[in-house]
């Protein structure tokens, strides 16, 4: 469905080339720390944060040219988390987007400080933002939070306690909204809040973000049982052999896709009032569905 939105079409092409303009220039000292950002933030990927970013913006009426620091932010701190989601001592992995990891690559110390340098970049491009000053303040809050211990990083500190051990359900959701969903909630905050003052409308979107967030993750459950590696690019059954609670573990992998489907539908609905403008975020939610990496 993105491939037939020419809008997220447009925008995957402009976030490349503001990826890379934002990064240090690649022969800058330090030279092999900046080969490792540029190698872990260019490696190809869907860029389906940054594409929210732009999408939830355009719901609400803003211009590309105002979400373009914001966009990028995003893709960095998700980048940071990659690197460090893949070292040895958090899930081990040594492929990430069909390319050794950042730390294979580098070794284990260059990644480390490489995810470190992308979290200082994601803040220092969002407050380089065309917001007025009170809504960059809110963006930083709102990314920083989706980002710490009460989002991405505290999701994955459960994860890696929980590794061996058996979730309920509500246990299980509530890693997914952490570790993955607290960042593409604040993708879609960061677009709404740039565009918007109206509270009500910010608040339909971030019920979309929830939506879409956990259903992304169900999907990457379903997508470890399913399918391969070469199609991953990355390493295929890891939960299983990392003994992790997973949506398909719990509840088999048809009524983990029937979850998947039903949230996609809530988040939907939630934006039937922003009518066409909302398109890209349409095409968003139901791509989730039919990814195959």
């Amino acid at each position: 469905m993105i491939s037939e939105n020419s809008f997220l079409v447009d925008c995957q092409e402009r976030i490349e080339e503001i990826l890379l303009e934002n990064l240090p220039q690649i022969d800058r000292l330090p030279v092999e720390l900046h080969q490792a950002m540029h190698y872990s933030v260019m490696a190809p990927g869907k860029r389906i944060r940054p594409l929210l970013v732009y999408a939830a913006g355009h719901a609400l009426g803003a211009s590309v040219d105002d979400l373009d620091e914001q966009a990028c932010a995003l893709e960095y701190i998700h980048a940071y988390s990659l690197i460090h989601d893949d070292l040895p001592a958090m899930d081990d992995d040594e492929l990430r987007r069909g390319r050794p990891t950042c730390h294979v690559k580098f070794g284990e110390a260059m990644a480390i400080l490489a995810g470190d340098a992308l979290q200082s970049l994601a803040f220092e491009t969002l407050g380089r933002c065309k917001a007025s000053d009170s809504k960059t303040v809110r963006m930083i809050s709102v990314l920083a939070n989706a980002s710490g211990s009460h989002g991405m990083a505290g999701g994955q500190a459960i994860d890696l306690a929980s590794t061996g051990e058996s979730l309920t359900i509500p246990e299980l959701e509530n890693l997914h909204i952490l570790k993955t969903g607290a960042l593409i909630r604040a993708s879609v905050l960061l677009g709404a809040i740039s565009a918007s003052e109206d509270e009500e409308k910010i608040n339909l979107l971030d019920h979309y973000a929830k939506c879409v967030g956990l259903a992304f993750q169900i999907v990457d459950d379903i997508l470890d049982v399913t399918s391969d590696t070469e199609t991953l690019g990355k390493t295929q059954g890891k939960d299983a052999a990392q003994e992790k609670t997973t949506y398909p573990s719990l509840l088999g992998l048809s009524e983990s896709r029937e979850k998947a489907r039903q949230l996609c539908q809530d988040a939907l609905k939630s934006i039937e009032v922003m009518g066409d403008a909302a398109s890209p975020l349409r095409a968003i939610g139901l791509s989730i569905l039919s990814r195959t990496s």
